[in-house]
């Protein structure tokens, strides 16, 4: 519960530019290719897609966002190793965000999402100059609907993965688009579920004394 309420704390924070709230997440994919050629749209008739496919590999999509100012980045890497987060920790940091003071990172548990990714990646005084920048706050096992990131990515996959993608270029070709679409939209989350709500509907999962 503690780690619950410590996001929910975080979400209710006062938008402060030198002290962003962003959350992150990532998701795999398959890259897809049509075994046959499919029919194009016509008047009166829809396109048809063959149901086999080919598959191309997989990959893994990452999204970065901030969801107070409505700014997100997505983008698609081969790996979702501690290096490929360690690389978008630097971009956050140096590119993205280089005038905060400190960024508030939400995200889940997993093992690649730590301080020691960085310390993998990079040199330790850069390491170490990354790590001070960063405030992180993990949702709890079980809990990953408390990252926002997933509503990002819920989206992302509606709008964006509706057709097979073959290729990784292709995709994050696709994704840039979406990415300046959504960002030229400002489009904010309205994130209502509270400390008061979770003590209330969700008593049954508190300690009881």
């Amino acid at each position: 519960m503690a780690a619950m309420e410590d996001v929910l704390a975080v979400y209710a924070r006062p938008y402060d530019p030198a002290y962003p709230v962003i959350v992150m997440d990532e998701k795999p994919l398959q890259l897809l290719a049509d075994a046959r050629e499919g029919t194009p749209v016509a008047p009166g008739r829809p396109a048809r897609e063959d149901s086999e496919y080919v598959r191309c590999g997989t990959c893994s999509i990452f999204v970065w966002a901030e969801p107070l100012r409505g700014w997100r980045r997505a983008y698609a890497e081969t790996t979702r190793t501690r290096l490929d987060w360690a690389k978008g920790v630097e971009q956050l940091l140096t590119v993205d965000y280089p005038d905060a003071t400190k960024v508030v990172l939400v995200m889940d548990n997993l093992n690649t999402h730590s301080i020691a990714s960085l310390y993998q990646a990079f040199p330790p005084r850069k390491a170490f100059a990354l790590a001070e920048r960063l405030e992180i706050h993990h949702t709890p096992k079980h809990g990953s609907w408390l990252n926002i990131a997933e509503i990002e990515l819920s989206c992302l996959t509606k709008q964006c993965l509706g057709r097979r993608i073959a290729e990784l270029d292709v995709l994050n070709t696709e994704l840039d688009a979406w990415t300046s679409a959504t960002n030229a939209d400002e489009r904010q989350v309205d994130w209502r579920f509270t400390t008061k709500d979770a003590r209330i509907k969700l008593r049954h999962l508190y300690p009881t004394l």
